[in-house]
């Protein structure tokens, strides 16, 4: 271990915005590079796969802003708590209606590691809130960096004006520069202890595999529906949508999009 890495175990030598960028490093590069994401980069995106990715969203940012709005005076959220500039569920939900209509909410569909995802925010709502800043800080900054290139690429790909694309729109955000740094600002000044900095460096890690696992189930589960469309598709035990969620009265499987889906065709995004 060598100096630098040293100082980021031991939660010591630097800001902890820098030490999460420094110990994601490494999962940073995987998840730009998962086919969804390069297909997105590159424009290779279609209606039916941003449909599907805002779905997973929705309820990512569900669980995140549930969580965070529940524990927006813990001594670790409150700083970086800015829910006029940036909560994502109403753009979300703004963008799910346009698409889907006023009955969007049963047409949603999403993977089991989207399942697994929103699990786990709750879970550390639950009993360890501290770490919602590693979820906050890598959902939200990666929205105010390449989500609003991947923004404009949605827009041309798909010839969309203002509407559907609510989600890549901060209002409340006249200069993302400046407010990523004031939000980074923030976040440092949180107080933690060395064992409680380590485990949010931890979480942090966590949160970019929770998202690559996402996109490569959303990537899976789009070749299934393409398969389906000729015939060649089988089903996988590890990408059946809405796992363990079926029960819901918010989120259900209906198999209205999912035949859609596999008549039209693929794909999808990252918010880093």
């Amino acid at each position: 271990m060598d100096n630098t890495e040293r100082k980021v175990a031991n939660g010591d030598g630097s800001d902890l915005s820098e030490q999460i960028k420094e110990v994601t490093k490494d999962s940073h590069v995987r998840a730009e590079n998962t086919q969804l994401m390069l297909n997105y980069q590159k424009g290779q995106i279609t209606l039916p796969q941003y449909k599907i990715l805002l779905c997973s969203l929705y309820e990512i940012y569900r669980a995140l802003e549930d969580e965070l709005d529940r524990h927006s005076t813990h001594p670790a959220v409150e700083p970086i708590y800015f829910p006029q500039e940036l909560a994502r569920l109403e753009s979300l939900e703004r963008d799910l209606e346009y698409f889907f209509g006023a009955q969007w909410k049963k047409r949603v569909i999403v993977p089991a590691a989207t399942h697994r995802y929103t699990e786990r925010l709750r879970e550390i709502g639950r009993s360890s809130p501290n770490l919602l800043v590693a979820h906050a800080y890598t959902r939200y900054l990666g929205d105010l960096s390449g989500g609003q290139v991947l923004g404009k690429i949605t827009q041309k790909s798909m010839g969309l004006g203002k509407e559907g694309v609510a989600f890549f729109s901060f209002p409340g955000v006249t200069s993302p520069h400046r407010f990523k740094q004031l939000y980074r600002s923030r976040m440092n000044s949180i107080e933690l202890s060395v064992e409680e900095r380590r485990k949010v460096l931890d979480e942090a890690v966590r949160a970019f595999e929770f998202n690559i696992e996402v996109f490569d189930d959303l990537q899976k589960m789009l070749s299934i529906t393409e398969g389906a469309s000729d015939g060649s598709g089988t089903q996988n035990g590890s990408i059946i949508p809405l796992k363990g969620i079926s029960g819901s009265p918010v989120i259900k499987l209906t198999l209205g999009l999912c035949v859609a889906l596999a008549t039209v065709g693929i794909g999808v995004y990252s918010a880093f």
